[in-house]
């Protein structure tokens, strides 16, 4: 029998899907039982397997025996809006889950970088946490749990209703931002809050210098915008650049926060009307998705300044944005796989970690999604890749050659 009458026979027909460009067979499992049937029986058979959700992110060209993709794990299993949570399955595309949360007076605090139609899984496993992680957080503090697969077909729970950590490991911790090296999330347990009733953005435009100077006025002014991100001219699509920041909350305390600023800073920003401020962080998520190349590095936010120098002397800023009172920035463009494995050792030195977004396999394969930028950290990633893909059926490029 071939790959394909096999997934057949286990599946059912209307698992299986037309295949992608490169004619690797494409399996859409229907339930998170599925997905651990296909899974052990992969580790069975020897099958490699990569992981897809709507192919809005990471580009579908890891070579496999066989592509899965979460896109029909698409169902909103339980909003409790007095308790603030909500259980969906990792394909659901985050669009629809924000909408059906807010007919319920909820809200998913994140906004992460990418087009539209991205999956739950996809932000889960990447941890590609937007500007609003200014104010909210990173994507696992989004997380009350995940229920994965691991490699060899295991269904493991851990957080949410149910607490299962194997050997001691913070599994949810672990998902986010595993990027699939470590199982296949198929349930997702999000922690939620309410809906904002004011959501205002204000910006302001000038030199780098002068804007990241008006950021650290901000923090030292004890303020907590949404959001307050610094964006390259290219990328805000504007002649110089520009620092946004993002109110949301209760009227009260938007319009106190909003006093502040303009105390903080002189009355020097300026408000964008509610569509001009969703078109503005439209165009920055959407920005970070055309390019061949995005990766993110995270520092104090001390030293923001000085990675950001960096970034400009090795591959430029013309396609940047970062968080001056986090230290997160994220940068896309055409980078080589040399190139970029230069700047993670140039990083490395001042225990600066690189993750690569997003890339072309090629370059995924030789980089690495993350590297060792600490003693040890290599050993124990390739622990845990045996711990829970002990065959080695997932096509994950964690750490490159």
């Amino acid at each position: 029998m071939t790959i394909l009458e096999k997934v057949r026979a286990l599946l059912g027909e209307g698992a299986v899907l037309e295949p992608g460009t490169d004619r690797v067979p494409r399996v859409a499992p229907g339930s998170p039982d599925a997905v651990a049937l296909l899974l052990g029986t992969a580790h069975q058979e020897g099958w490699r397997v990569r992981i897809e959700g709507a192919g809005t992110w990471l580009p579908s060209d890891a070579p496999a025996d066989l592509a899965l993709t979460t896109r029909r794990l698409d169902r909103v299993l339980a909003i409790e809006p007095p308790d603030l949570t909500a259980t969906a399955e990792a394909g659901i595309g985050l669009d629809l889950l924000r909408q059906q949360l807010a007919d319920r007076g909820a809200w998913l605090a994140i906004d992460p970088p990418g087009l539209a139609g991205r999956t739950l899984g996809s932000v889960v496993a990447t941890a590609t946490a937007g500007p609003l992680r200014q104010g909210f957080g990173p994507i696992k503090d989004h997380l009350l749990g995940v229920t994965f697969v691991t490699g060899d077909g295991r269904m493991v729970q851990s957080g949410g209703r149910v607490m299962k950590n194997v050997a001691g490991y913070d599994l949810t911790r672990l998902q986010a931002g595993g990027f699939g090296a470590f199982g296949v999330i198929v349930l997702v347990h999000l922690r939620l809050r309410t809906l904002p009733r004011s959501d205002t953005t204000y910006i302001l435009e000038g030199s780098r210098e002068d804007l990241t100077q008006v950021g650290e006025d901000i923090a030292a002014a004890g303020l907590t915008p949404a959001a307050l991100e610094l964006v390259s001219p290219a990328l805000a699509r504007r002649e110089r650049w520009v620092l946004g920041v993002r109110l949301a909350g209760s009227p009260a305390l938007v319009a106190a926060d909003e006093t502040g600023l303009g105390a903080a800073t002189n009355g020097r920003f300026s408000p964008l009307r509610a569509e001009d401020a969703h078109h503005f962080w439209m165009r920055l998520a959407e920005g970070f998705a055309v390019r061949p190349v995005t990766f993110r590095i995270g520092s104090v936010a001390a030293a923001s300044d000085e990675l950001l120098d960096l970034l400009q002397h090795q591959l430029g800023d013309d396609w940047i944005a970062a968080s001056p009172a986090s230290g997160m920035i994220r940068w896309t463009g055409d980078a080589s796989a040399d190139r970029l494995q230069r700047l993670r050792r140039t990083l490395a030195a001042m225990e600066v970690p690189l993750t690569l977004e997003r890339a072309p396999w090629p370059v995924r394969h030789t980089v690495g999604h993350f590297g060792a930028y600490r003693e040890g950290v290599g050993p124990l990633v390739a622990g845990l890749r045996r711990t829970f893909d002990p065959g080695g059926a997932l096509v994950v490029a964690s750490e490159g050659e």
